[in-house]
């Protein structure tokens, strides 16, 4: 008997997880996915081209999750798949609890059918939250392999948030790329530090045919590498999967989904920030790892800030400007921009929220926590704009610039800016380099 599915998404997971498991499957009826975590991401559909004409000729509706119990009731839904990441337990399990309340079964999806098997030998590089470093690690091991000679192609986590037929496929290989693909700001931060690195990395919306392709990039492919994005666990069968942990955020490694499934089934375990965060919070963060995963080689690593002109902070009233995923769903209070203000003397940390706009005004609602200090959120040019105008109109002597992009190139800024940048930096050993090296072996390559 056919049954009637819900995927609860974020324009990510959701749609890997119809497309390995329920595309061209007629026993199940997927009647809609739910949107949550990005702005503005609902009332589009998922495309028929991608869906499958024959068991979907009109595509699939994506609609708004607090529309949840009202759909399962009105399509007589058997079974919701919970499907985004960076999610703490309680709220899994409340929505878990709102699907049963209305009739429906929850279910989880893992990896044994969702991971997608390559003809390279692939990394994957996952995160216990948003916001624990895990871009900067993705970026020091595509160093180490290119150091070798090796061809590396990153894959990365999916942000599909505009034409999903368009977004099949992306291929980044310049930045003038990502104006091409008409990329987002968050977009532009994970795709923009690797390719001024100059390598090339994938993203869309069907991630076998994004692996097929980087498999077979025109400029050669020895190595794949999944960037992930969340805390999600990876869409492919990794030869070496490596995870990162936040002691900024002790505990979280145990208490948020797919957080812990990461942290259970990586063969190496980073511990990053060891120079920010307190002793304690670090053995927490030990502690927890080695007792649910006593087998990984755990790396101990730092993420020092440094910026293109000190001498600006010093004795300034300063607007910090964060990356946006980490301060919203990735409840960060603290990132690489206020340890910058703070190391170089900033007299003040000018808090924004008097003077946001728009959809900026609308974020700051929808995560009152997220304190003093701007995400640069922009999804689309409305909250571009916004963002633009927000820095604009905060009275400050210079704008800390801390996300992985040159954001100047997106916003004018009417203000004196300074860069923050941020790379990993292993203490100790074991260590990457060791690690790749024993990788590189174990494969063959050359």
């Amino acid at each position: 008997m056919k049954q009637n599915v819900v995927i609860i998404g974020a324009a990510g997971r959701d749609f890997h997880n119809f497309n390995t498991f329920f595309r061209g499957k007629a026993e199940y009826n997927v009647v809609a996915f739910t949107a949550a975590q990005i702005p503005d991401i609902d009332g589009r559909a998922y495309p028929k081209e991608l869906a499958g004409q024959d068991l979907y000729p009109d595509g699939i509706p994506i609609l708004a999750e607090k529309d949840l119990v009202q759909l399962i009731k009105e399509k007589n839904v058997d079974v919701c798949v919970f499907s985004y990441s960076d999610v703490p337990y309680k709220r899994v399990m409340n929505i878990s609890a709102r699907v049963n309340a209305a009739g429906a079964n929850f279910m989880l999806l893992g990896p044994k059918d969702t991971m997608i098997k390559s003809t390279k030998p692939l990394i994957s590089v996952c995160a216990t939250r948003t916001g624990c470093g895990k871009s900067q690690t993705s970026r020091r091991i595509v160093e180490l392999l290119m150091a070798k000679g090796l061809k590396v192609v990153v894959i990365r986590h999916p942000m599909p948030y505009g034409d999903l037929n368009a977004q099949k496929v992306q291929r980044f290989a310049t930045v003038e790329d990502l104006a091409r693909h008409k990329c987002t700001i968050e977009e532009m931060e994970e795709y923009e530090p690797h390719v001024v690195r100059g390598n090339v990395i994938y993203a869309g919306v069907d991630y076998e045919a994004i692996l097929r392709a980087a498999e077979n990039d025109p400029k050669g492919c020895d190595v794949v590498l999944w960037d992930g994005g969340n805390n999600d666990f990876s869409f492919y069968k990794a030869d070496l999967s490596i995870g990162v942990a936040d002691p900024l955020r002790p505990g979280a490694e145990v208490s948020y989904y797919p957080g812990e499934v990461v942290a259970r089934i990586s063969d190496v375990l980073v511990i990053n920030k060891i120079d920010s965060a307190s002793l304690e919070s670090i053995n927490t963060v030990r502690e927890n790892l080695a007792r649910i995963n006593p087998t990984a080689i755990v790396v101990d690593c730092a993420s020092p800030v440094s910026v293109d002109r000190p001498e600006a902070i010093r004795g300034k009233r300063v607007l910090v400007v964060e990356d946006g995923p980490t301060l919203t769903h990735g409840e960060m209070k603290i990132g690489a921009g206020i340890i910058a203000a703070r190391k170089f003397g900033a007299a003040e940390l000018v808090d924004p929220r008097p003077y946001t706009v728009g959809k900026l005004s609308e974020t700051f609602r929808l995560y009152p926590n997220i304190g003093t200090l701007l995400p640069a959120m922009g999804y689309g040019e409305e909250q571009v704009r916004d963002l633009e105008t927000t820095i604009n109109n905060t009275p400050c002597d210079v704008v800390v610039i801390a996300t992985p992009i040159d954001l100047k190139r997106i916003v004018k800024i009417n203000k004196p800016t300074v860069k923050v940048s941020y790379d990993l930096q292993e203490i100790g050993s074991p260590n990457l380099q060791g690690i790749i090296d024993d990788f590189v072996r174990k494969h063959h390559l050359k």
